[in-house]
């Protein structure tokens, strides 16, 4: 059965919202700060670093997410709508919080 505008509507709005959330999750995130400083001490600060800027820009990763969601719904639809809703509820859970504390 064909998907409706109604339904190719709300795939993106959860895939815009996953993306959200997993750009949050790199840059921003006590969780990954390890990992961010790693990549910093080894590769040199944004500045002098294709991969730190890479990590500390959310245009270059929303791209990169969104890329590899769009291909995740692909390859293995079931999976994807799983991991993107989880990742959107997240989103939709810190944007409301900071409105209502």
């Amino acid at each position: 059965m064909p998907a409706t505008a109604a339904d190719r509507f709300a795939g993106l709005l959860v895939d815009g919202l996953a993306t959200y959330r997993l750009v949050k999750l790199v840059r921003h995130d006590r969780i990954t700060a390890p990992v961010r400083e790693a990549v910093e001490e080894s590769q040199g600060p944004p500045e002098r670093s294709n991969i730190t800027y890479l990590l500390d820009c959310p245009w270059c990763l929303s791209f990169y997410f969104g890329t590899a969601l769009t291909l995740g719904r692909l390859r293995w639809p079931r999976a994807t709508e799983a991991f993107a809703r989880a990742f959107a509820l997240s989103a939709l859970t810190g944007i409301v919080s900071q409105w209502l504390d």
